[in-house]
């Protein structure tokens, strides 16, 4: 079974720079997709082989995640039950015979951390949530997190210190969620494999020169580790300024 996650920083745009045909040739039976910045029924496209789900943001043309899958599954939730949380479309979750899957779009700290406050309180709720799923079945996260967890998954890490998404607050909460029950699924099969990024800035030739930031996850429930053949990242794939990264399981 392989499974897709890809910010598509605008699922419009992205339909005219080879989704598509990304998407034909992975043949993905899950996709998930973050920063959408669109409402469905904005749509002019349709995927036959794939049921959809979409957690759109309340505000137009912002954030947003979906969920493309081959199998239907059994139940499918938006949000995290908050509704504080819950006006902006970053979190979609599936369920499924084996697990939970739960698409998330973290919020950004912003320039200036001046939205650092709410996105460490956005982080305890999310982990509390995931916390109740994992009671259930085993949970797979998967999207963009908005955080280089260590400094291998960066490539300038003395001028990004304090930055959004390298601040030890930011760090700190991943090594928390993990710490609660998880496994980085990339970091599991390649522990110590450096310059493997899935985001660039578009200043200064960032992409080019792979001065990137590893931001994009899969993770899993400790003990599902069993279940888990390979995790990769795409960079390869353009379309956006982030590449899609996967999971395969068993």
């Amino acid at each position: 079974m392989k499974l897709i996650s890809w910010n598509v920083n605008g699922l419009r745009a992205a339909m005219n720079k080879g989704f598509v045909d990304f998407l034909n040739a992975e043949d993905p039976d899950i996709i998930c997709l973050q920063e959408t910045k669109m409402q469905p029924e904005q749509a002019t496209f349709d995927f036959p082989a794939y049921h959809e789900y979409w957690n759109s943001a309340e505000k137009k043309g912002y954030s947003g995640t979906a969920i493309f899958s081959k199998t239907e599954p059994i139940s499918v939730t938006n949000g995290i039950n908050i509704p504080e949380h819950d006006t902006e479309g970053r979190v979609i979750t599936a369920e499924y015979d084996k697990f939970y899957l739960v698409d998330v779009y973290t919020p950004n700290a912003q320039r200036g951390l001046t939205r650092l406050d709410y996105r460490m309180t956005w982080e305890d709720a999310f982990r509390a949530f995931l916390g109740e799923l994992k009671k259930k079945k085993p949970v797979i996260v998967c999207g963009d997190m908005n955080v280089a967890h260590k400094e291998i998954d960066i490539k300038n890490v003395r001028s990004n210190i304090g930055n959004a998404g390298f601040t030890y607050e930011e760090r700190g909460k991943m090594t928390e969620l993990l710490a609660s029950g998880f496994v980085d699924s990339f970091r599991y099969f390649y522990p110590d494999t450096k310059d493997a990024y899935s985001w660039w800035s578009y200043m200064g030739q960032a992409r080019a020169n792979n001065v990137g930031w590893r931001i994009d996850y899969f993770l899993a429930s400790e003990g599902f580790e069993g279940e888990m053949q390979d995790a990769a990242i795409l960079p390869e794939v353009q379309g956006s300024d982030h590449c899609p990264v996967k999971l395969v399981l068993k």
